[in-house]
This record gives C-alpha cells, structure tokens and sequence, in this order.
C-alpha cells in the first residue's frame, strides 16, 4: 500500500481543484445563458457546496461574473479578455492563408471556432465577385449543416463528434436519415476529402472547408461561401485551391 506525503496529497489536490475548475468553465463557454449554482453542480456532478466554493475563487479573479438578478452565472472578463488574445494570434497565422485563396478565388474566406456546441466566426476575408456571401463575425452556426461545422465534427474524437451530432439532430426517421448521410461525409473528410455545404443551412449558399486543431485541443475551421448559382462552375478550382492551402498549413505545423 502507497501512502501520500504531505507535499504530495497537496499536490494531487491542487491539481484535482484545478480539474474541476476547468470543466466549470468549459460548462459555462458552451452555454452563453449562464447557469445557476445548482445546475453546474449537476452538469459536472459534484456537490453543490463544492460548486459554490470553486465559483467563490473564479469570480475573485474576474473568470466568471456572478449573477445580478435572474440572470445565471457566466463567463467573466478575464477570460473574455485571454480569449480575444488568442483569437488575435490565431487570426494572424490563418490570415496568410485566407488571403491566397481569395486572392486566387475571388472568394470570400472565412475563419470559425468550435465553441461549446456551435461553430463562431472569427474572421472574414472579403471576396472580390460582385455577387458574394458575406456573414457578420460573432455569428454562431450548427455543426451538421454546415461546411465548417462538418469539417470541425470530422477532427474530434468519434464519441465526442457522436455526443455533439446528437444533440442537433433529432432521432425519428428524418433525423436518422441525416445521420447516415453526414457520417458517410465525414468518413470521406477523414480521408482527405472537403467538408461541403451545398444548398443545406442557407438556400442559395454553398461552402467548402477544412479544420484543423491546435496545440491546445481548440478546433478552427476555414470554409470559402460561394452564391449557389455559381457554386457549380467554380467548385472544382475552389476545391483543388483549398487543398492546396490546407496541405502547405498542414505541413507548416508539423514542422
């Protein structure tokens, strides 16, 4: 039998709190609405006492912002903060890339974050076709209907990819009939192929796309929106232009 020292059991515990008070952040980055004291204790399955604890130390630092009235318990402006220093450093080492393809295209680029269970969009590059596809940053989009949510869905883990699916997609006749379909996509996206949205979350708009994860697990997706009506005429050299970007990214890293 091993027995802890004193320095040790510290230790663990320190690390245990620390746990826990990421999965209390991760709970409330997916949920935008905020959520009461007895409902994070529930979603990451610890006592409420020790809910209340952890949420007493973060609040002190400015990491998550403490109810006023009816409203729930949120992310605060620290993390706030520490988020848009990263969506600056990560824009930065995307923008080279976006602005090749719609340098190349003429189409417009953009850059999203899987957030929670939707995607957010970080960066646009601007097409130069007069009749183009434009969408504000901050908008959040689902993941099975779109190109760079499929293309995030296809990078994560199978059951982590599972849970989230599940949760968009309902589970009569219908829903499992779309099931079938996005995970015979996403198989071919594993193989090499582009996340597509054709005609699927916006009438009129067709995408193609890929995501890559970073060093820190965060998954980021470039799709390039093209008007439908000319999606047809352009999706072979959008296509062969996108994974040729995506390869030179994809060997950057590695190196």
């Amino acid at each position: 039998m091993t027995t802890l020292s004193a320095k040790d059991n510290d230790r663990a515990q320190g690390i245990q709190v620390i746990s826990r008070a990421a999965d209390i952040l991760r709970l409330l980055g997916a949920e935008s609405g905020g959520l009461s004291l007895g409902q994070i204790a529930e979603r990451v399955e610890l006592p409420r006492s020790t809910v209340q604890r952890i949420v007493a130390a973060l609040a002190s630092e400015g990491f998550i912002s403490t109810p006023q009235r009816d409203g729930g318990i949120t992310l605060g402006p620290e993390i706030q903060n520490l988020a848009r220093a990263t969506a600056l450093e990560t824009r930065e080492r995307f923008r080279p890339i976006m602005h090749a393809i719609r340098e190349t295209t003429g189409e417009t680029v953009d850059l999203a974050i899987l957030e929670g269970n939707k995607m957010r969009f970080l960066d646009q590059v601007v097409g130069s076709q007069r009749l183009r596809t434009v969408s504000s940053i901050g908008e959040r989009f689902p993941l099975t209907s779109t190109a760079n949510g499929k293309a995030a869905l296809a990078v994560l883990p199978t059951p982590t990819a599972d849970a989230l699916i599940s949760r968009e997609l309902t589970n009569d006749v219908a829903g499992k009939r779309i099931r079938k379909r996005l995970m015979t996509e996403i198989k071919k996206i594993k193989g090499g192929a582009l996340a597509r949205d054709e005609d699927e979350h916006t009438e009129g708009v067709s995408a193609l796309g890929f995501a890559i994860t970073d060093n820190s697990g965060d998954v980021y997706a470039l799709s390039t929106p093209v008007p439908s009506s000319r999606y047809a005429q352009v999706k072979e050299f959008l296509e062969q232009v996108i994974i040729e970007q995506r390869d030179k990214m994809t060997a950057d890293q590695s190196h």
